[in-house]
């Protein structure tokens, strides 16, 4: 992937990307509503400052987790990198009006969004989506806990067939919905998050997800018995 960085020095990914969403604990929920962190605060200041070496730190943090939401978003990769880069191009030039209201992720995620409906607008047509690149598998992204801790290729080949049916479901929700489904079950973002990302009120982004759920049990209904065995 391109760099992202104004400076053009190559920035690295993050050596983990987005974490399937599983029961939050009290404790962390407390820590991301305090706030920006402290470290990241300090970094977020050296950016307001100019510091080039500063900001390639913020995008190996970030880059990875915007480019799979990106990708998810778009279809593809060549436009996932082309939101990917835009958005900390804005971010680079926006970064001093960050107040510190919301996490930093947050702001993030909603300027990536942003940039896609931007893009959106333009293009004015369907992305092309290749299977190859959209259902790769991701680690961080297995759809099942496999309880088995070597298992068999067989298993391993069923839990992919599995995570590639979902993701294709999810795929084919209206925009705003799989935007939502993927903010909250893939970056676990909580309802005030994502409202705040996409500028919705808190009911109607619960309102909302419920129906992209309720889509989504529709589409997959068939397929119970995959999913439970």
């Amino acid at each position: 992937m391109r760099s992202c960085a104004p400076s053009g020095k190559q920035a690295h990914p993050a050596s983990r990307g987005g974490r399937e969403r599983s029961i939050p604990s009290e404790r962390t929920e407390r820590e991301e509503d305090g706030g920006v962190r402290a470290e990241e605060r300090a970094l977020i200041e050296r950016c307001r400052q100019h510091d080039l070496e500063a900001f390639d730190e913020l995008v190996r943090l970030y880059e990875r987790r915007i480019f799979n939401f990106a990708l998810r978003l778009s279809g593809n990769h060549h436009d996932a990198e082309d939101i990917t880069v835009e958005t900390f191009i804005r971010v680079f030039n926006a970064i001093a009006n960050f107040r510190g209201d919301a996490t930093f992720s947050t702001w993030l995620f909603r300027i990536a969004h942003n940039v896609f409906l931007d893009m959106r607008k333009k293009e004015r047509a369907h992305p092309h989506t290749s299977l190859q690149d959209v259902l790769e598998l991701d680690e961080s992204e297995v759809t099942r806990q496999v309880e088995d801790p070597a298992p068999l290729p067989e298993r391993m080949a069923e839990d992919a067939e599995l995570s590639q049916i979902l993701r294709r479901a999810i795929d084919e929700l209206p925009d705003y919905q799989k935007t939502m489904v993927l903010l909250y079950h893939t970056q676990n973002k909580s309802y005030e998050e994502i409202a705040e990302i996409m500028h919705l009120p808190i009911g109607t982004v619960k309102s909302r997800l419920n129906r992209a759920r309720i889509a989504l049990k529709s589409k997959l209904e068939p397929l119970r018995e995959l999913f439970e065995r």
